[in-house]
C-alpha cells in the first residue's frame, strides 16, 4: 500500500506589479544569467529598465510566465529560442483578441 504523503508548498503571486531581479528570476526559473539575456535578445522578455547595468535588471512577474512557457516550448516540443519567441507573441495576440471579443459580446 502506498502512504500519504503531505506536502507543503509556498510560494509568492506574481503580477505585473511586483518585479524581480536577474538573479531571482534565473533561480526561479533554474537557469543561468546567459539563458536569460540570450531569450532577451529573442524579443522574449525584456526588463523594465534595458539602459541599466545588466545586475540591476528588473522584470515583471509576465516575464517569469513568458520564460516558463519558453523553456516547455523548447524541452517538450523541440522549439529552438526564436520558435518560441514567435509562438509567444501569437499566444499574446490570441489572448489580445480573445480580450477584444470577450469586450464586444458584453456590449
Amino acid at each position: 500500500m502506498m502512504e500519504n504523503e503531505d506536502r507543503v508548498f509556498s510560494g509568492v503571486v506574481m503580477d505585473d506589479h511586483h518585479a524581480v531581479s536577474l538573479a531571482e528570476l534565473c533561480r526561479s526559473c533554474s537557469l543561468p544569467a546567459e539563458q536569460i539575456v540570450t531569450m532577451i535578445e529573442h524579443g522574449i522578455i525584456e526588463p523594465i529598465e534595458s539602459h541599466i547595468t545588466i545586475t540591476r535588471w528588473q522584470f515583471t512577474g509576465d516575464c517569469l510566465l513568458r520564460v516558463k512557457t519558453a523553456v516547455r516550448l523548447q524541452h517538450d516540443l523541440g522549439v529552438n529560442l526564436a520558435g518560441a519567441a514567435l509562438a509567444l507573441e501569437l499566444l499574446d495576440e490570441v489572448r489580445s483578441l480573445r480580450y477584444q471579443v470577450a469586450s464586444l459580446q458584453r456590449n
